[in-house]
This record gives C-alpha cells, structure tokens and sequence, in this order.
C-alpha cells in the first residue's frame, strides 16, 4: 500500500511537471510583409484599420515593426502564442474581429488590398528558447514591461550548418553565460524557427528604448574577452552557414499589443485615431490666410 502511494505521488509530480513545460511553451507567429513603395501609404491606412477593427471586437493581439536597417518596406507582424492551440485561437478571433468591425463583404475587400499592397507575404513560426536567452526575469510582468516599453529591436539571424545544432546551442549557451555575467546586465532574447524556414535558424534579438541604447551593449569580444573571443570566432566558422542582422522600430498604429506589453506605455501602444476633419480645418485655415 505505501509503495503504491509513493508510485502515485510520483506519477503526480511527473504529469505536473509535464504539464508545466506543456504551457511554458511559447511561439512567436511572425507574418512579415514586402509592400510595394509605391502602396506603401495605402498599406499603412489599411494596416490600421485591421488593428483598430480588433481593438474594438477583441480580436487578435500582435505587434508590428518595420525594418529601418535591412529592407525596405519590409512590415512584419508578430503574435505572441501558448501552444499551437493559440495559433487557431488567435486566428479565430481575429477573423471574427474582422467580420464584426466590416461585414463579410467588407473584410473581404480589406484583405484584397492589402494583398495588392504587397509584392510578397511570409509566415513564420518561432519557437521561444529561454534556455538560450540571457538575463530573463521569472516575472511575466517583468518581461511584458521589457517589451512594451522598448521602441526599437535589433535581431540577427543565424543560419546554421547542417548536423551542427547540437554544437551551435552550447556555443549560445557560452555566449548567455558570457552576458549573465556581465554588468549591468544585458537581456538578448532566443528564438528558433520551427516552420516556414529552410534549414535551421536561430533568431538573436536585443531590445532598446532608443538606438543610443546600443551604444552600451557589449560586443561579443568585450564579453568573451580575447581567448574566448577567438574560440568563438573560431566555433562560429565551423557551425554557422551565414548571419544577417537587421535593425527594426515598432508601428504602434499596426499593432494591437496584447494587454500586459501595452499596460507598459498605454499612450504609445494605444493611440487615439485623428479628430475627423482636423486636417481639412487647417487646410481650409490656410487657404483663407492666403
């Protein structure tokens, strides 16, 4: 009878445990955009119009950026999922969001001119790593401020080799180690592609208030210092196919930040449409002048 207790206590704790990682999960759903520069205005009034239907009808949350170094013209929207379950969830309310705030018709021809805004459209699925990650508070709220204060993000890309994850993960695992010890800390985020990528790729993303925040984040070698610097050099020659970084700013007006991130900066995350007719009164103001 007490081994048969002490097998079901363990069983317990193994279950909880599993279901535990289970919701630890988590998933960036990326949908990144090239817009025609000629549609570019076009695409930007449509894209609020998406985020503002689902701020009025509790739709879908995400956040948009563009690229500022990289390509331009280049929007990428990016949801925040628990489990793949989220992603149909997050689908269901935004398409409901979308025929509440226009009709069928409406959201239909919505999503026709956004498609003629673009000369091509992306999806990607990215799997967090918080095991990669450096310098990660165990506060969601804490994580949440850390996003929705930022205004800007600078990610590299990393293709690796293939037969070299294994061996690419401890060389990120050196460099977390390299960044948690280092003061003031620094907190650089890690995600991997888990569909709509070729090969494998790791994301390395560093948030920033301002671009002059990047001219305090420590480089690699400063990190590593000379020996370790050179190891790594060394390491990343071997495992590593190629490396883009781009640099990216948010698009308050394209988002609809899910409530934790925009709780951080309410006036930034959520800002209040024009008065109608403000620009023709001033427009009328200053023909009448003339």
């Amino acid at each position: 009878m007490q081994r048969r207790a002490v097998l079901t206590a363990v069983a317990v704790v193994l279950l909880a445990t599993m279901a535990l990682g289970q919701a630890q999960e988590q998933y960036l759903d990326v949908f990144t955009v090239q817009v025609k520069p000629e549609k570019r205005a076009e695409f930007d009034a449509i894209a609020k119009k998406i985020a503002m239907a689902n701020r009025q009808n509790k739709g879908d949350t995400w956040v948009a950026m563009e690229q500022i170094y990289g390509h331009g013209n280049r929007v990428s929207f990016i949801s925040f999922r628990n489990g793949f379950a989220g992603i149909e969830t997050g689908m269901g309310a935004f398409y409901g969001a979308m025929q509440k705030g226009f009709g069928q018709a409406g959201a239909d021809k919505i999503f026709q001119d956004f498609s003629e805004c673009a000369t091509s459209m992306h999806s990607e699925l990215r799997r967090r790593r918080w095991d990669l990650s450096s310098n990660i508070s165990s506060d969601p709220a804490a994580m949440a401020k850390l996003s929705g204060e930022a205004r800007w993000l600078r990610t590299t890309a990393v293709h690796v080799k293939p037969g070299q994850v294994t061996a690419f993960e401890s060389l990120l695992k050196d460099l977390k180690a390299a960044r948690e010890k280092y003061n003031p800390p620094q907190t650089s985020l890690v995600s991997q592609a888990i569909a709509g990528q070729e090969g494998t790729v790791f994301y390395v993303t560093v948030l920033a208030t301002s671009l002059a925040d990047y001219d305090k984040t420590p480089t690699a070698a400063q990190l590593m210092g000379e020996d370790g610097y050179a190891k790594f050099l060394k390491a990343s020659a071997d495992l590593v196919e190629s490396t883009e970084s781009v640099i990216n700013r948010f698009l308050p007006d394209a988002s609809n930040a899910p409530t934790e991130i925009a709780a951080a900066a309410p006036d930034y995350w959520n800002p209040k449409p024009a008065p109608a007719g403000k620009k023709s009164a001033k427009a009328a103001d200053s023909t009448e002048k003339k």
